[in-house]
């Protein structure tokens, strides 16, 4: 999602691009649900940057599916079922703090969508959600990139990368900057850098009625491909095998049995591994001792949201226009490279 949103950023702007991606390898983006929603976490609190990300998001993709002729960013109402009568309680105070209740639609007492779902307590039914197409998406990009000469599924070979005080070169190639977007794949320029390897695991169900809104009450039940949906995830930070595993499947339907109210049939189970950053930000900016090595990565589990802000700000800061944000910029690691 990084390299794709900024790639497209670049090229809007009359920048020659040239992108670098394996899609066969693992890509935690094409297994995500694409799942965005302002109000997150087990405290149910607002995300970071909740006003400013959405507007970009909403902008973002709406022009992308113009630019591209395809149909990939679908906005939707979301549910998220109380488990108790106390997080009803907290809910009803939380709804006007802090501007959380610009996204709320509705609080439900009560029951509101129980042909659906188990919600005895209730729920809070929330705007300014949806889902991506991930896969839609970054087909569309690739395409898109494609006819413009500025994509290669090619391996790119760190080896062959030399660097020069204004300029870098790759096989031939000679270009002021080159952006590293890599989630967790090995890299040499930056392997000092803490970004851990966060999987995650999703089913692919098919239900016998349409849901009328998003769920989400410790799984998500977000539309996917044709008239299936994408249920997950998992977080794993110890386990990290290529491989998909039973404990997952297990948690995961546990879940959804306390969730819905209808039978369901399993399709398939996916993994993907997500880079995560310690406290939770992205990285951006140019590698301490060679500025033109540049990283944008560490977007985590909400790519979706955090990608088409912080690209736009990745390409106002390669152009000179503005300075990267102190919360995710590079710097607040460079002690780690003086130790390294």
């Amino acid at each position: 999602m990084a390299g794709s949103s900024l790639a497209i950023r670049l090229l809007e702007r009359g920048k020659k691009v040239l992108v670098f991606d394996e899609p066969l390898k693992n890509n935690c983006s094409r297994v995500a649900a694409g799942l965005f929603n302002p109000i997150t976490g087990i405290g149910i609190v607002k995300t970071w940057l909740a006003e400013e990300l959405f507007t970009s998001l909403y902008d973002f993709y709406g022009d992308c599916e113009k630019l591209f002729g395809q149909r990939f960013f679908f906005p939707s109402l979301l549910y998220r079922p109380f488990h108790s009568a106390e997080e009803q309680n907290n809910w009803m105070v939380k709804s006007g703090e802090n501007g959380v209740g610009t996204f709320v639609e509705r609080i439900y007492t009560e029951s509101g969508f129980g042909d659906e779902v188990n919600d005895p307590f209730g729920g809070i039914l929330l705007n300014t959600c949806g889902y991506l197409d991930t896969i839609s998406f970054l087909e569309s990009t690739r395409k898109y990139l494609s006819s413009h000469n500025s994509w290669s599924d090619s391996h790119f070979v760190a080896d062959d990368l030399e660097l020069y005080s204004e300029w870098v070169t790759y096989r031939g190639i000679t270009a002021r900057k080159i952006v590293f977007c890599q989630g967790i794949e090995a890299n040499p320029f930056f392997d000092w850098l803490r970004i851990r390897p966060l999987k995650g695991e999703t089913l692919t169900i098919t239900l016998d009625f349409d849901p009328s809104v998003i769920f989400n009450k410790g799984d998500y039940v977000v539309p996917s491909s044709g008239s299936s949906y994408k249920v997950g995830a998992t977080y794993e930070l110890k386990n990290l095998s290529c491989e998909l595993t039973e404990k997952a499947r297990i948690e995961l339907v546990e879940k959804l049995n306390g969730l819905l109210t209808h039978p369901y049939s399993i399709k398939s189970q996916e993994w993907g591994i997500r880079p995560t950053i310690i406290d939770r930000r992205p990285i951006v900016g140019s590698h301490p001792l060679h500025e033109n090595l540049v990283i944008f990565n560490g977007l985590g589990t909400k790519g979706v949201s955090l990608a088409p802000y912080f690209s736009a700000q990745v390409a106002d800061w390669l152009e000179g226009k503005a300075e990267i944000m102190k919360e995710v910029n590079i710097k607040r690691f460079n002690a780690l490279y003086s130790k390294s």
